[in-house]
């Protein structure tokens, strides 16, 4: 008998925004062409940006080292496509300002195969072996953080990995790019697993799926080779659940201390996709050159599930997919935690999970803001129990200190539940960035 969607288990607090998922969740992988002219920045992680190792004018093949790694909080950039580089220069970003990035024209029915490098053996390699060949790969985080894999597998000073946990949640509206990953590249992430479990130490792993795609449940499940320590923990159909906090409390029944990491609680958690890759790179020695990316929204025609090459200009994402003239927003991400762009130049990078257009039908104007009733609605909805009502009357007067200080400002990791509940209309998740912003920059001159 199936188990009722209220019994999974699950975090407190949260909200439930329509999923809008139907018109992708079904339709496979598809391979996207390569646009004339492919654009990689070099600042596509947390972290330093990569430095060039080629130059303009020269001819790169498809999976070719552009840009070597600036330490250890950074990753390398591959040549996504067999061409010429143009350009050496300033290219747009989704923060609005201009980075450094290199443009490759692709040579006219360039393959899409990528040469044999030199490949990580799952059986001889050691723990920092695997660790350095996934920062050589240049693995970060695919859910959409972008931060460096490698980094993140690597235990802090006198803590213990003894839970490897794969996201597999994807709760943000929209976007089904995991869900078709964990469908199609069972094999893939379930090696993805072997590496990350060795490169951790961990004894066991457990892949976090909700209760919505239950189909990617089974089939993983029925995929697990019978000697990889790895459950599927189905949990409830709830946002944030995806947040690492909220998932480690939902399989775990653990609290992360605030201003803690994964690994205060004995847990790392990575994103599904980024261990799919893992599996898919690794036991080849190649670097990352593309990535699933959802692109939907009312104002997309083909919508689906695409394998885009990493530096496709959106604009020429949009046009493939048959946009419609009057697109008035596009997220980068869902519309919960992503950004609205304010150009169609920027190209789609590791981190980028999807596309959301929209028509001005769906945007139309924006309703007005209104001074706050104290509803706390906000309240209930906070997945970390904050409050939202307070921080934002301090945010409106600038008293940024007194946020962080007093109401734990720095905990939020802006998932927009208070802003999505708010009768009031009140923009509190921007206010709740920008004062986060003004703190940092306060403390680093410190």
């Amino acid at each position: 008998m199936a188990v009722p969607v209220s019994r999974y288990p699950t975090f407190s607090h949260g909200v439930h925004p329509p999923e809008s998922k139907d018109d992708t969740r079904g339709l496979p992988i598809r391979q996207f062409p390569f646009a004339p002219s492919l654009v990689i920045p070099l600042a596509q992680h947390i972290g330093k940006p990569s430095v060039p190792v080629v130059r303009e004018g020269q001819e790169v093949a498809r999976g070719q080292l552009l840009a070597e790694a600036d330490g250890f909080v950074s990753v390398p950039q591959h040549s996504p496509a067999s061409g010429v580089v143009r350009r050496i220069g300033l290219v747009p970003s989704i923060a609005g300002k201009m980075v450094t990035g290199i443009y490759i024209e692709p040579f006219p029915g360039s393959s899409q195969e990528v040469a044999e490098g030199e490949r990580c053996d799952l059986d001889t390699a050691t723990p920092d072996e695997i660790i350095a060949a996934i920062q050589s790969a240049g693995v970060v985080g695919l859910g959409g953080a972008a931060f460096p894999t490698h980094v993140k597998l690597r235990a802090p000073e006198g803590k213990h990995i003894d839970t490897l946990i794969l996201n597999g949640i994807e709760c943000e509206p929209y976007l089904t790019t995991d869900h078709r990953v964990m469908l199609e590249q069972t094999a893939d992430v379930h090696v993805g697993i072997r590496y990350l479990l060795k490169a951790t130490g961990a004894e066991r792993a457990i892949i976090g799926i909700e209760a919505n795609k239950l189909d990617a449940a089974e089939a993983l499940e029925a995929a697990i080779p019978e000697d990889l320590p790895v459950t599927v923990g189905v949990v409830q159909v709830k946002y944030p659940q995806g947040a690492e906090k909220m998932l480690i409390t939902a399989l775990l029944g653990s609290e992360v201390p605030s201003g803690g990491l994964p690994a205060d609680v004995g847990a790392v958690v990575v994103n599904v996709a980024t261990a799919a890759e893992i599996g898919r790179l690794l036991p080849h020695g190649r670097g990352i050159q593309e990535r699933v990316v959802t692109l939907t929204g009312p104002a997309v025609r083909r919508k689906g599930n695409y394998r885009i090459p990493i530096g496709t200009p959106l604009r020429f994402a949009l046009e493939h997919v048959e946009a419609s003239e009057d697109v008035s927003r596009v997220f980068l991400g869902g519309p919960m935690m992503g950004q609205a762009l304010s150009s169609l130049d920027i190209p789609i990078t590791k981190g980028t999970s999807g596309f959301v257009a929209f028509t001005e039908r769906e945007t139309g104007r924006q309703p007005p803001e209104y001074p706050c009733i104290r509803c706390a609605y906000c309240v209930d909805a906070c997945p970390i129990h904050l409050n939202p009502s307070q921080l934002g009357l301090l945010a409106k007067i600038g008293d940024y200190e007194r946020m962080a200080d007093e109401l734990h400002l720095m905990d939020c990791f802006e998932c927009g539940s208070c802003s999505y509940v708010c009768p009031s209309h009140i923009p509190l998740v921007q206010r709740f960035r920008l004062a986060k912003s003004v703190v940092r920059e306060r403390r680093a001159a410190e």
